[in-house]
């Protein structure tokens, strides 16, 4: 049962501070003890009343939420369960693959902590949980849900408490807590955290909007959400003698070697994403002549192809076709294409021998370039390569560093900040955010300047 009549009131507390008093009132529900404080004695006194009042007219109390249930609202007819499955639904509509994963682990964590019963011995802990994040979120793969998970998912719709619960500030912390804990215990990445209750938020909004509930329970207070960082760390870039290494190792390696290398190239040479390399066609590299004396080329990016998992895309298919990132649909962004990326390129397109509409770097079978062979190249590279000290370290980790590398080298040649972001597919103020604290080799250029102001008068001289 969800309510009691086992119900005590206690005498309303005061504290006096130097600057306000405030009153809290205190009852007990089973044991439990519930508070809710108050500005002034007067709403604490009606308050008070309306309590001693339920109890006098025999009303059941709520245990989820302390209150008498007349003073319930519509959420308690709510399950959090069918809740969070109708935004999950709504989210898939019009959000990426990444996202509807993204938002499938955020509720998977959230429902574990708002089930009014312990997982039974029968369900492993991980089965329960990849059954919540592979079928119940995923709104393409839920009625293929085979028996065993079916089961799973009937428990937790019976044991999921209703969305009275996020009127039990107990209740909002646990949820909380839930969403920075990793598995093991420890604390999650500030990261992770922060996009976990940015996902939450949206759907309490959600909720909101939807007359489930009256007002959104999370707090927001500043400090409540752990800070995180955009800036680079610049022990991951790359200088020249480490990038000519692993390139050239990667252009040794037997099995595409040199295909994998033009990829690499063009990543540290123009600095896009990787998902924009892969999407490339032939065509989109504008390279001159051979014959000609300017090597200058441009490239155009205008599709992205993130790898996200065939279970998370409508077509069912492992990467999602989509725009470039924080741009509107069907834009383009043209870079420079220097001559050494553009004689890289010719050759490599002539040792595959492709045709204008081919990818400019595909898989082993023609179709995209997969996102594991990429990783797993540029992982045994940093292996081969570097030092068992640069190995350990940050220096090249992700295949991403190569995109950092190449935007911060631009700035520090004195590229204007506005120019930099056109070609990176960045606002000014997110590059600047992400990269100031790498910019570096500019300081007697601007000593210079400053000095040029002139200094004030010299009031010791004679």
């Amino acid at each position: 049962m969800d309510t009691t009549y086992n119900v005590k009131i206690w005498k309303t507390s005061v504290y006096r501070g130097k600057r306000k008093s405030s009153y809290t009132v205190r009852w007990e529900l089973e044991g439990r003890e519930w508070r809710q404080p108050f500005a002034t004695s007067a709403l604490a006194d009606s308050f008070r009343s309306e309590l001693v009042s339920a109890t006098r007219r025999g009303e059941a109390f709520s245990l989820t939420t302390g209150r008498p249930v007349s003073h319930q609202s519509g959420a308690s007819a709510a399950s959090w369960y069918e809740f969070s499955i109708r935004f999950a639904d709504a989210q898939w509509r019009r959000t990426s693959g990444n996202n509807r994963k993204n938002v499938a682990k955020a509720l998977m964590t959230t429902t574990i902590a708002l089930l009014r019963a312990p997982l039974p011995s029968r369900f492993a802990p991980v089965d329960v949980r990849t059954a919540m994040r592979e079928f119940a979120y995923n709104t393409r793969r839920r009625p293929e849900a085979p028996p065993d998970v079916a089961q799973i998912l009937q428990w937790v719709e019976r044991n999921s408490l209703s969305m009275a619960a996020w009127e039990d500030p107990r209740k909002v912390d646990e949820a909380l807590h839930a969403l920075a804990t990793k598995l093991d215990g420890t604390t999650a990445a500030a990261s992770s955290v922060k996009r976990n209750r940015r996902i939450l938020n949206v759907a309490l909004e959600y909720a909101v909007t939807h007359k489930v509930l009256s007002a959104n329970p999370l707090p927001k207070s500043p400090g409540t959400t752990p800070k995180t960082s955009s800036a680079v760390d610049k022990r991951a870039l790359i200088n020249p003698a480490h990038a000519a290494g692993l390139l050239g190792w990667i252009w040794h390696r037997p099995r595409g070697g040199q295909r994998l290398h033009a990829f690499f190239a063009t990543m540290y040479y123009t600095g896009p994403r990787p998902e924009e390399v892969v999407a490339m066609r032939v065509l989109d590299a504008q390279l001159p002549d051979t014959d000609a004396e300017d090597q200058w080329g441009e490239l155009l990016f205008h599709t992205a192809q993130p790898e996200v998992g065939k279970r998370w895309t409508d077509s069912g298919e492992v990467h999602e076709e989509r725009g470039l990132k924080g741009r509107a649909k069907h834009d383009t962004r043209v870079v420079p294409c220097r001559p050494a990326l553009t004689r890289i390129l010719r050759e490599h397109i002539a040792a595959e021998e492709l045709k204008p509409g081919d990818l400019l770097f595909p898989g082993e079978k023609g179709d995209l370039l997969a996102g594991s062979v990429i990783r797993r190249a540029w992982r045994t590279s940093r292996e081969k390569v570097l030092t068992p000290e640069e190995y350990a370290s940050p220096l090249a980790r992700r295949v991403y560093d190569l995109r950092h590398t190449c935007l911060t080298t631009w700035l520090n040649n004195g590229v204007p900040p506005a120019q930099v972001a056109e070609w990176a597919g960045n606002s000014v103020p997110v590059l600047l955010a992400t990269y100031a604290r790498c910019i570096s080799g500019q300081l007697r250029d601007h000593q210079v300047r400053i000095e040029a102001a002139g200094d004030l008068p010299d009031l010791t001289a004679g």
